[in-house]
């Protein structure tokens, strides 16, 4: 891939991480907040819990995708960035406008997700 190409990918990549990391401590602070307000009734106190949960669980969605960032800009530097790390072939570069972190071309993002029960679709 092109040097001002990478770059361009780095920067998108740089504005997720600042945006993400912004989301994770937002959300960690919701859910300190939400604990340490004084509930009255047990109602509240369930309600608290599942609140205090809830920002939990998208602070560890945030945290993770953090992650997903850093190791695409580690793959920048190793220089190993749009390269898909199942197959080895080139990951489209319309694919990396849509999500800078891909690891996967879309065949084997495809081909992970079914053997993860993700690509079934919903089912009743």
């Amino acid at each position: 891939m092109e040097a001002s190409k990478l770059e361009h990918f780095k920067q998108l990549l740089l504005a997720e991480l600042r945006r993400h990391a912004e989301h994770v401590s937002e959300e960690q602070a919701a859910a300190l907040d939400a604990a340490s307000d004084d509930a009255k009734e047990s109602a509240d106190l369930a309600l608290r819990d599942v609140i205090e949960e809830m920002a939990l669980k998208l602070g560890e969605k945030e945290s993770q995708m953090v992650a997903d960032v850093d190791q695409a800009l580690l793959r920048i530097e190793e220089g190993s960035y749009g390269i898909c790390v199942r197959c080895g072939h080139p990951v489209d570069e319309r694919r990396l406008e849509a999500m800078p972190t891909a690891r996967y071309d879309a065949r084997c993002q495809a081909i992970v997700e079914e053997a993860n029960g993700e690509g079934a679709g919903p089912s009743l």
